[in-house]
């Protein structure tokens, strides 16, 4: 009976719900609202190389542990009253966690990283429990996985302790630790290492969980223009500015949406090693598609206080850097799930280096127009080029 009760913890593949995506994973991604605004405003606030630099570490850091969940809920179903208490403590420990982020590198390291090595070492000891009768492979991968989390979370422990550069090492170390865990195949001695067969997922759950996150950030971008523009005085000028925020979210929405999500979640559930697939695609290739979106919003920021500014290169790399890490993302993710590289957005990349040379040389929001021209040209380039064939079961 034991058993039995165990393994109920898990979804049932390939039933109706086996796949969907639960209230309650929505209600857990709204925790991850507060996350990305945290880390949009805390790169704006500590716009440096080191504030780059712990900005981005953060962001490894949200979305390492927000990833894991996704990949733990497309085994256990939140429905199950013990997987939705796991759910909720984590929402708790994710709102510490976000609240951390302004002064993660001050007085409250500690609290960060006590946060998150509670998230990601009890998430994944809980998986392992409930998992234990039910598949002796993920039993023994979680095994694994709780082993590398355990050891790294030392690191993240021994830098909140620490201070300045000795907490940004040690926390450099511990993440490096966690993102070579994947590839690695969470290899262990005495347990070995995991194989691309080991993880069989749900493509359709994974897509839609990243979809969402995905749509999270562009919120986030979304409200920066709306926010920013409501306290500004209204001019010819700050309509431009936000109507280029506005239009640069809605072109980011369009490439991810219109020929890679779904495309990405018919391709998984039908290859061998949906795992393998399923790892680049969604682990990996996600993380400069988030950063370029949370740029983007900082950029957006910056056009709108310093609209006339130009030779800042630090501030010209985050308007064209927003879309050219968006665009690398994009490429990096359709490229897996569609066995090409997407011409339009190699295309693009290449406009926006050659609009490099000339940004220092223009106002700060022209370069932004002509970034969120980029996005469109590319956008339409391949939507003439898609449009017209069956991709997967997504052309509609």
């Amino acid at each position: 009976m034991t058993e039995t009760k165990k393994r109920d913890w898990l979804r049932v593949k390939g039933s109706p719900g086996g796949s969907k995506v639960t209230f309650l994973e929505l209600f857990f991604d709204l925790v991850f609202v507060f996350s990305i605004s945290q880390l949009s405003h805390a790169l704006a606030a500590h716009y440096t190389p080191l504030g780059a630099l712990e900005a981005g570490l953060m962001t490894f850091a949200v979305w390492w542990v927000w990833i894991f969940t996704a990949w733990v809920t497309n085994w256990l179903d939140p429905d199950k009253m013990p997987v939705r208490g796991m759910l909720v403590v984590l929402m708790l420990l994710g709102l510490v966690l976000s609240a951390s982020i302004p002064e993660a590198f001050g007085d409250k390291g500690l609290l960060f990283a006590g946060a998150y090595v509670l998230m990601q070492v009890g998430r994944s000891l809980f998986t392992t429990y409930a998992v234990k009768q039910a598949s002796a492979s993920n039993y023994r991968n979680f095994l694994r996985i709780s082993t590398w989390l355990i050891v790294s979370g030392i690191f993240w422990i021994a830098g909140g302790l620490l201070e300045h550069e000795a907490r940004l090492i040690a926390w450099l170390v511990a993440l490096a630790m966690e993102y070579a865990g994947p590839a690695s195949g969470f290899a262990v001695p005495g347990f070995g290492k995991s194989t691309a067969s080991d993880w069989d997922v749900s493509g359709a759950h994974m897509a839609e969980r990243c979809a969402l996150f995905v749509i999270i950030c562009l919120g986030e971008a979304i409200l920066v223009s709306g926010r920013t523009f409501s306290e500004l005085p209204f001019s010819t000028l700050t309509a431009v500015v936000f109507a280029t925020g506005f239009v640069g979210t809605v072109a980011m929405w369009w490439l991810y949406f219109r020929f890679g999500h779904e495309r990405a979640a018919h391709r998984i559930e039908h290859d061998e090693t949906p795992g393998s697939l399923a790892r680049q695609a969604f682990t990996y290739a996600h993380i400069p598609i988030l950063a370029g979106i949370i740029v983007h919003a900082v950029a957006v920021e910056f056009m709108f206080s310093n609209p006339h500014e130009t030779g800042d290169l630090g501030v010209i790399a985050s308007v064209l850097g927003g879309s050219g890490l968006f665009l690398a993302g994009n490429l990096w993710f359709k490229g897996a799930t569609s066995g090409r590289l997407p011409l339009s957005h190699l295309a693009g990349l290449v406009l926006l280096i050659l609009l490099a040379f000339i940004a220092p040389f223009i106002e700060l929001y022209l370069a932004g127009v002509l970034a969120t021209a980029v996005l469109i040209i590319v956008a339409a380039w391949e939507y003439r080029s898609l449009s017209g064939q069956a991709v997967g079961h997504t052309v509609h």
